[in-house]
């Protein structure tokens, strides 16, 4: 995230359930208590050390539709393996609904996946691994999609998940609460830097230790880096009781990633662009339940939502633009705002300018307009970056002390001075494309759609409602960080309370924010109200599950503005 004030990088109660959904969440909360459940589904121990054999990570989903679920594990042999993988609608598998064949293989990093068909829609299922020699991966839990009428959806939202910073408690939190229907996670699910850049080793927990401990640049690196974090056990737990989407962003494969390269990517010494994209996007696709042959997707929840999954990093995105080297070389404050507006005025309002790339927003056009054509509710899209506009509160500097280092201080002036010239906090998100924004919105406004956006990166906490030329588009939902650090890491001198009024103060478009605390979103949809309830965490230097606080904003279908 590039920011001329503060950077992100270094230099609920429930409605009653209707139908088979119903039965589901009884059952296994039943079990849950009685200890069956909790019996079948036990985290098992952490075992991926070097040269292990099994199944050494776990179990996951993702991918889920209607009929249809992708299964993930992975088995390491002395040569490739043939697993049989089984599905049952009890947790003790007396009887088995499905199963089939998958390949562990070298070649794949012995990430081992497979897609199952001729599922029931809204169904819960057990799922398990089976090797030649009888062993038996933990059992996982999934579920498909539901069709037609359809009361209530819950997804845990997740983002910017960085190890070193400390434990995953958020993830742990949505799991011991067991009432999701699935995860998201909306990107930079871990984080590509070498051990003392990020966080530094002052902020790092010593627990929480890097494999490698470079930066990730080879195949190799970004393998090694996801099978750390897949050895964290509130992430295992987390994606073997739920199917996930996962949204990838710019950790996965270098901060501030663009299609023709990255911030944190340095050709004269990482070698060509393309061939790391390569293999981060290699990596992901052996060691994440995603479909290796899809970049965006949709998803149906029965006639509620159609969410879509987006992708703005890596295939459309032309290279975010610089507040820095817009004001460079300028000594005086009237030479930085005559520089600031012309580059409004100019490279800044480029119609050009891409997020997604054609393709892939006539998709989303389409397939917006056919969401709302099919009598679906809500639209949602699940993606990485805000799309609500946040420029730096003009007073800001007023409120710093003498204890404010002179980066900072300068940092912040030139953040009051962008937005004196009518230039955005952050330009790595949607607020720096402008042009791709407005005909995103223009979509979503000729579909009539009932918008909802998703999204993650910044490490706060948002609420927004979002128009176009004076038109109501719909809100978003901006969620906070498991780990990462948010603005209470640069600007630890204003209390978070005042930050937050500042921020809302200065943007219109800005109902709620909440700029220093960890943790996630439960969001849940009904037919006539869409809900956040932002759950902040108490810490995550320890483990531990305790909330601090939490905080709900919430939507009425046909409104697209936030409830007061």
């Amino acid at each position: 995230m590039e920011s001329p004030m503060i950077p992100t990088e270094p230099p609920a109660t429930e409605s009653t359930a209707k139908g088979s959904h119903a039965t589901a969440v009884i059952n296994r909360r039943t079990l849950l208590k009685s200890g069956v459940l909790a019996t079948a589904l036990a985290g098992s121990p952490v075992l991926a050390q070097s040269g292990e054999r099994g199944f050494t990570h776990g179990v996951a989903s993702g991918e889920p539709g209607a009929d249809r679920v992708l299964l993930w594990t992975r088995f390491v042999a002395d040569s490739p393996a043939k697993l049989t993988y089984e599905l049952s609608d009890t947790a003790d598998f007396a009887r088995i609904v499905t199963g089939g064949e998958a390949s562990a293989t070298p070649d794949r990093d012995w990430c081992c996946k497979a897609k199952v068909n001729g599922l029931e829609p809204d169904s819960w299922y057990y799922y398990r691994f089976v090797s030649p020699d009888g062993s038996i991966s933990p059992v996982g839990r999934t579920r498909t999609l539901p069709l037609g009428p359809t009361e209530r959806w819950r997804m845990a939202v997740f983002s910017c998940s960085n190890i070193g910073f400390g434990w995953f408690n958020a993830y742990a939190h949505a799991a011991a609460e067991d009432a999701f229907d699935m995860i998201v996670h909306t990107g930079d699910y871990f984080y590509e830097y070498g051990r003392g850049t990020y966080p530094s080793v002052e902020q790092a927990l010593a627990d929480r230790r890097l494999d490698p401990t470079n930066e990730i640049v080879t195949l190799a690196d970004y393998r090694a880096r996801h099978g750390l974090y897949r050895r964290d056990p509130d992430l295992r737990r987390l994606t073997q009781l739920y199917p996930m989407i996962a949204v990838i962003d710019d950790h996965e494969s270098a901060n501030d990633s663009w299609r023709g390269g990255a911030e944190n990517h340095q050709p004269e010494t990482e070698g060509d662009w393309s061939v790391r994209k390569r293999a981060a996007m290699r990596a992901y696709r052996e060691w994440m339940p995603v479909d290796d042959e899809v970049d965006y997707a949709r998803y149906d929840i029965g006639d509620l939502a159609t969410l879509f999954r987006l992708e703005t990093r890596l295939t459309g995105r032309d290279e975010q633009f610089s507040i820095g080297k817009v004001i460079s070389g300028k000594t005086s404050p009237d030479e930085m705002m005559a520089a600031l507006s012309r580059f409004h005025d100019g490279e800044y309002l480029d119609p050009s300018r891409n997020m997604m790339g054609e393709a892939q927003s006539a998709w989303l056009s389409e397939g917006l307009g056919q969401s709302k054509r099919d009598g679906t509710t809500w639209q949602v899209l699940v993606q990485q970056v805000l799309t609500g506009s946040v420029s730096t509160p003009t007073g800001l500097a007023d409120s710093l002390g003498d204890d404010v280092p002179d980066y900072v201080r300068q940092r912040v002036r030139a953040g009051a001075l962008a937005a004196k010239a009518g230039l955005p906090l952050n330009m790595d998100a949607w607020d720096g494309y402008p042009a791709a924004r407005a005909r995103l919105f223009e979509s979503a406004l000729a579909a009539d759609a009932d918008l909802i956006v998703l999204a993650g990166d910044t490490h706060n906490a948002w609420a927004f409602d979002l128009d176009h030329d004076g038109d109501r588009v719909g809100v978003e939902f901006g969620g906070q960080s498991v780990t990462s650090p948010g603005f209470e890491s640069y600007l630890p001198q204003i209390p978070a309370d005042r930050l937050a009024s500042a921020l809302v103060e200065a943007n219109p478009q800005l109902r709620w924010a909440q700029s220093s605390r960890r943790g996630y979103m439960a969001v849940e949809l009904t037919p006539t109200r869409a809900t956040s309830e932002y759950r902040f965490l108490s810490g995550i230097r320890s483990r531990s599950t305790a909330l601090a606080a939490t905080h709900r904003e919430s939507v009425r279908n046909g409104e697209r503005t936030l409830e007061t």
